[in-house]
């Protein structure tokens, strides 16, 4: 759900994440026509990399 989300919606992603100001950030960033585009790259490379994290601390207990 998160990975559509990153799509359609890419702030989103980081608000859904627990990262709200890289959200707003993103957000002004998508507000533009060219900056859509990066703007959904980098939500769902942040997603990946929050579920790489989330694997890890399952891993090690924490």
């Amino acid at each position: 759900m998160r990975l559509l989300i990153a799509f359609l919606l890419p702030w989103l992603t980081f608000f859904t994440i627990g990262r709200p100001l890289t959200g707003i950030f993103c957000l002004v960033l998508q507000i533009t026509l060219l900056g859509w585009i990066p703007a959904t790259i980098w939500a769902v490379y942040a997603l990946s990399q929050y579920k790489t994290e989330q694997k890890i601390r399952e891993a090690t207990g924490k």
